[in-house]
């Protein structure tokens, strides 16, 4: 089994260079940018008001013209596709697409929108849809943010506890269960006056249903005292709640520079049509520092706490795409889990000077490394999860980037691939 799963990374990961090295080529050729403070800026390549434009015009190649012309869209889109695999689904066929594109297109200097999304479909039976759009309205006074899912797809359930997580076998007949659930959690943010602040409300809207539980799966008592039978699980649960941000990134999607601060609160209650009563709070903070051109160095703290009767789905996770990389989604999880990770950032800066230097302009690099905490309240902590991984990055437009990493779980001596669209924090 371990070759065999060394022989799949290996090929997914030289397919997904081939396949990303391609599309750089094609996004090299096909648009012309300026960036200007991380943003697309296209006018200055080309005014239309330009009293020399008619004359550039005429001595322009009918390539450059193209480019002009793509470059001065409002709406930037890249999607890929083909083969992968994942820590948590194994083999599937997939897709993703980033659209990029500012609300009012005539404000160059308005905050470009982003809509990151994925499908893949799961070889062995299933599908799950992901988008975690970022949208920018009325000079950045008005925002929205959130996380959207459907699953379909056969997952794995190691109990509640750090000791039970760490020693609960991962197999067929263990923790092994088909998903199917729906997520809707919209935030909407507007600033306060001309402040670096945001406040506003969030809705979380939740459906989550487990059938063909693994023999031994039904005997953990986490899983019986929530209610689960030999033939399932379900649960309904909806919430509404707050969030207070201080953000001064210069690119949410991509920062180079800048602070962020965000406490999200959410309560579950029966007369908002929630099955059961428990409350979320949730505190996360990253900041950037630029140490030269396209050098980074970024680190985050976060905390996510739930109390009262929390479902399976539920609990605070330490270990998922987005923190530490290297443990699979949903192995830790507890009522209380905290995140810490350092993550050097670098592209590679060429002259562009011949279609090899283009390419290498593209890529990049990362480097972390981290540690999480988890306990059944804020304060205890029962379990020490250390982490650490490198990566590579292939922009696809201006600070925009497609992230391959590979983390390693240092408690349970594993290694994981990811692929995703964005950074991770």
């Amino acid at each position: 089994m371990q070759l065999l799963y060394r022989k799949i990374m290996k090929k997914n990961i030289i397919g997904f260079i081939l396949i990303f090295s391609f599309t750089i080529g094609l996004f090299a050729q096909e648009g012309v940018t300026i960036v200007k403070d991380g943003q697309l800026d296209v006018e200055t390549v080309f005014s239309p008001n330009d009293s020399l434009s008619n004359n550039v015009e005429l001595k322009l190649s009918k390539k450059e013209l193209r480019k002009l012309k793509v470059a001065k869209r409002n709406v930037h889109y890249n999607i890929l596709g083909g083969p992968s695999y994942t820590p948590d689904f194994g083999v599937l066929v997939g897709g993703s697409s980033l659209v990029t594109f500012r609300m009012n297109p005539s404000d160059t200097t308005q905050l470009r929108s982003v809509i990151p999304a994925s499908i893949a479909v799961m070889l062995n039976g299933g599908l799950a849809i992901q988008s975690k759009p970022q949208l920018f309205f009325k000079q950045d006074k008005f925002r929205i943010f959130g996380q959207f899912n459907y699953k379909n797809s056969l997952e794995n359930f190691y109990g509640v506890g750090y000791e039970t997580n760490k020693h609960w076998e991962r197999s067929d007949s263990t923790s092994r269960y088909r998903f199917n659930g729906v997520q809707i959690n919209p935030w909407f943010l507007f600033r306060i006056k001309k402040s670096n602040f945001f406040i506003g409300p969030q809705i979380d809207i939740n459906f989550e249903k487990m059938t063909k539980p693994a023999k031994y799966m039904t005997d953990l008592p986490s899983y019986i005292e929530a209610g689960g039978t030999p033939s399932g699980y379900k649960n309904f649960s909806s919430g509404i709640g707050f969030l207070i941000s201080y953000d001064t990134r210069d690119l949410p999607a991509n920062a180079y520079k800048g602070l962020y601060l965000n406490i999200s609160g959410l309560m579950y209650e029966k007369f908002l049509g929630s099955e059961t009563r428990f409350y979320r709070l949730d505190l996360d903070y990253r900041q950037y520092i630029t140490l030269g051109k396209r050098k980074v160095l970024a680190w985050t703290a976060q905390t996510k706490n739930v109390f009262g009767d929390v479902p399976l789905n539920k609990y605070s996770l330490a270990g998922t795409p987005f923190d530490l990389r290297g443990y699979y989604t949903g192995q830790y999880r507890d009522k209380s889990a905290h995140v810490a990770i350092v993550e050097y950032r670098q592209m590679f800066n060429t002259d562009k000077s011949n279609w090899f230097k283009k390419i290498v302009n593209h890529l990049g690099f990362v480097a972390w490394g981290g540690c999480g905490f988890m306990g059944p309240n804020p304060v205890k902590i029962e379990g020490v999860l250390p982490n650490a991984g490198v990566g590579l990055r292939i922009e696809i437009q201006p600070r925009m980037n497609i992230r391959l990493d590979i983390g390693r779980n240092m408690v349970n001596k594993q290694n994981l691939f990811y692929f995703n669209m964005t950074e991770s924090f």
